[in-house]
C-alpha cells in the first residue's frame, strides 16, 4: 500500500483557493485545454510524511504510531492549530514544474506535528521519506506545457493571495492508488488534533 500522512484544509479554504486558481494563468491554460494539471479540490492536502509502499500487515503499526503522535500533539494544547493558505512558489523545473501555495498561521505547530509523526514512524521501524518538511499545498503541475514566465507570473500573483483561516482538526492516513491518469486517494484513518 502506498501511504502518506496529511492534514486537509477546510472546505471554505479550498473553495476560496479554487476561486483564485481559476484567475491564474495556469487556470486559464487548463480551461483552454492545455495539458496543465490542476489539483483536484477534493484531494488538496498538506503532506506531513510520505511513507511510500508499506506492507498491508504493517497497517496496524502505522495506525498505532499515528495515534500516538496525535495524542502527544494534543497533550497540553487548548485548541487545534489555526492555519491559512497564502503566497506560493515553484518546485522542480521543465516537465516536473509544480506550482504550490504556502501555509501561514500556526506553522510551528504544523512542524511539531510533522516531527512527532516522523518520530513515531521511526520508533515503529516504518519507512518514510526523510526529506525536510516544507509545508505547502500543490495546486498545479504545469510542467513544460506553459511558458515559465507565465508560471512565474502566477507565483507573483499568489504573493498577494491570503486565504481564510481554518483549524487543523485531524491527522489523516491516506492511501494513494496509482494508475492511468491521476492518483486516487483513499482516507484510511483519522485522529483528532
Amino acid at each position: 500500500m502506498r501511504l502518506f500522512v496529511a492534514v486537509c484544509p477546510s472546505a471554505e479554504a479550498v473553495s476560496h483557493l479554487g476561486a483564485q486558481i481559476v484567475r491564474l494563468r495556469v487556470g486559464a491554460a487548463a480551461a483552454a485545454g492545455a495539458q496543465v494539471r490542476l489539483a483536484d479540490p477534493a484531494d488538496l492536502h498538506l503532506t506531513l510524511a510520505f511513507l511510500g509502499d508499506v506492507e498491508a500487515g504493517r497497517l496496524v503499526d502505522v495506525e498505532s504510531a499515528l495515534g500516538l503522535a496525535a495524542e502527544h500533539f494534543r497533550d497540553g494544547r487548548s485548541a487545534a492549530p489555526r492555519l491559512s493558505l497564502g503566497g506560493g512558489g515553484l518546485f522542480g523545473q521543465g516537465r516536473r514544474t509544480v506550482l504550490w501555495v504556502d501555509v501561514r498561521g500556526d506553522v510551528e505547530a504544523l512542524h511539531e506535528l510533522g516531527r512527532l509523526v516522523r518520530e513515531r514512524l521511526h520508533e515503529a521501524g516504518l519507512p518514510y521519506d526523510e526529506k525536510p518538511f516544507r509545508p505547502h499545498l500543490t495546486v498545479a503541475r504545469p510542467g513544460d506545457r506553459m511558458e515559465l514566465a507565465d508560471v512565474e507570473a502566477d507565483v507573483v500573483t499568489l504573493d498577494d493571495y491570503a486565504g481564510p483561516e481554518w483549524p487543523a482538526t485531524e491527522l489523516l492516513l491516506v492511501r494513494s492508488h496509482l494508475g492511468a491518469g491521476r492518483p486516487r486517494y483513499e482516507r484510511l484513518a483519522a485522529w483528532p488534533l
